[in-house]
């Protein structure tokens, strides 16, 4: 059942380099999107005091998921949920952080929105959405090999492709969010850290 992809074990230590000092002190993280869930994994390794819910929409990924939590024997990960960002309702009704990598240039503009106008409803002041993954800046590619992945991504579905960076920090800001704080990542990706006003 368990899954593995590369980049996740290549990119999850940079990654939880960044939340350690940023994730809460004690509550319930969601990751939406989980995919293998090597990241929930390792982020609920290094992290006992928090509890943790995986979500993705694809039952596969969710049965990896769950195999990985079993096979570590990690007391403090939920079961995965099923999760469609753009529902108007989520199967959870409060989290302290929201986590989310390399989904919205995976997927239409439309669940950029859902997971953010979610992400507002369920954290509370101060709360953490933490989005992963390329992006363009100033209208403009960060590096030759995200332009080459954006159309190959656009290729595959004309729906998806690289976001500008300003127009996900203006969907936060509409949705009450600060502005971000910005982390240069490994393979031309950004971290991106809002908090909820």
């Amino acid at each position: 059942m368990r899954r593995e992809a590369p980049a996740a074990a290549r990119n999850r230590q940079p990654i939880l380099d960044v939340l350690q000092p940023r994730l809460p002190a004690k509550g319930l993280v969601l990751e939406i999107a989980s995919g293998t869930g090597e990241h929930v994994v390792h982020y609920a390794a290094a992290r006992p005091e928090l509890t943790f819910q995986p979500s993705d929409p694809d039952a596969g990924a969710r049965a990896s998921v769950d195999d990985w939590v079993r096979t570590l024997g990690l007391g403090n990960v939920r079961p995965a949920l099923e999760i469609d960002v753009t529902g108007e309702s989520w199967p959870v009704e409060r989290a302290d952080a929201v986590l989310c990598c390399n989904m919205i240039h995976i997927a239409p503009w439309e669940a950029a929105i859902g997971l953010v106008t979610g992400a507002a409803r369920l954290l509370p002041p101060g709360g953490l959405l933490f989005l992963y993954g390329p992006y363009r800046r100033g209208g403009r590619h960060t590096a030759p090999s995200n332009e080459a992945f954006d159309a190959d991504l656009r290729r595959r579905n004309p729906a998806w492709g690289v976001r500008d960076l300003e127009t996900v920090v203006d969907l936060a800001a509409a949705q009450g969010f600060s502005a971000p704080e910005i982390v240069g990542m490994p393979a031309n990706n950004l971290s991106l850290l809002f908090n909820r006003l």
